[in-house]
């Protein structure tokens, strides 16, 4: 599996990871099983969640053999963001975790506590060896700015946004703010939102016939097209066990810049949002 540098937590990740958003929807067994084939296949990055229901102990079971393997994220929620309440949280997430530490610890979203607060707590996590490396998620520009601007260089590992090929709004700011400061860019939900592109559509079938000339599947072209750029990481959401081999399989896929062109002519990136789009 490809790895990249992780910003400010300065060790090298798989550039596709395990994303777990509604992953306990699921039979336990089977996604437990399709996290385990995602990380025998080398996506070993697993992303998860306080307020992700039953994830983080579903998260638990598959790795719990592993865990030395793993680099394990999970995320605070807004309304726990003062300083006491990032690290209540992330001890309750270490307990349902049935770990000691976590790999990078993200704010899942900007909310109304004082950002002071939260990298205060973050970095007291951090001394006591309770987490190895924090970041954020769904933060545009100007969030960025306010956060760098507290907490210095070299302590954002990453910043989680959505990011998809119908949905590429991050390329325009976010990115280049993000590649230019030494801070990880982790898409989420790389297939859309219940809307991945209909095989008889225009964008389907550019994405069939590019998978066609690879011997994979679209989605593997949709992961491959996302980590065109430097800097980047995907996090697909699975609870089939084929599924994982065949997402982990797209870190190999080079697409050539024809196959580029082609795709980002079908999937435009659009005018820039006056708001950041997430999920």
């Amino acid at each position: 599996m490809h790895a990249r540098g992780f910003g400010a937590a300065r060790v090298s990740v798989p550039v596709i990871g395990q994303g777990t958003w509604r992953i306990d929807g699921a039979d336990r067994a089977e996604a437990v099983r399709a996290l385990r084939a995602g990380v025998d296949a080398g996506m070993t990055h697993i992303d998860t969640a306080e307020m992700y229901g039953e994830a983080e102990a579903m998260v638990a079971d598959a790795i719990s053999d592993c865990r030395e393997e793993i680099f394990l994220v999970s995320k605070v929620v807004p309304s726990n963001a003062t300083r006491r309440g990032v690290v209540r949280a992330c001890e309750a997430s270490l307990r349902r975790l049935r770990t000691d530490r976590i790999d990078c610890y993200l704010l899942h979203w900007p909310g109304s506590h004082p950002l002071a607060e939260t990298v205060a707590g973050f970095e007291d996590l951090r001394r006591d060896g309770k987490i190895l490396s924090w970041g954020v998620s769904n933060f545009d520009v100007d969030d960025l700015e306010q956060l760098l601007a507290i907490a210095g260089p070299d302590r954002i590992a990453c910043n989680q946004v959505y990011y998809c090929p119908t949905e590429r709004a991050i390329e325009h700011a976010v990115l280049p703010w993000c590649t230019a400061h030494g801070v990880a860019l982790v898409g989420y939900s790389p297939f859309g939102s219940g809307d991945f592109p209909e095989p008889a559509s225009p964008g389907g079938r550019v994405l069939q016939s590019i998978a066609d000339a690879h011997g994979t599947s679209p989605y593997a072209i949709v992961l491959a097209f996302l980590l065109r750029l430097p800097n980047t990481f995907t996090i697909p959401k699975t609870v089939r066990a084929e599924r994982a081999v065949e997402n982990a399989a797209a870190a190999e896929i080079r697409l050539d810049p024809a196959e580029i062109a082609l795709i980002e002519s079908h999937f435009p990136r659009g005018p820039r949002p006056r708001v950041l789009p997430m999920l």
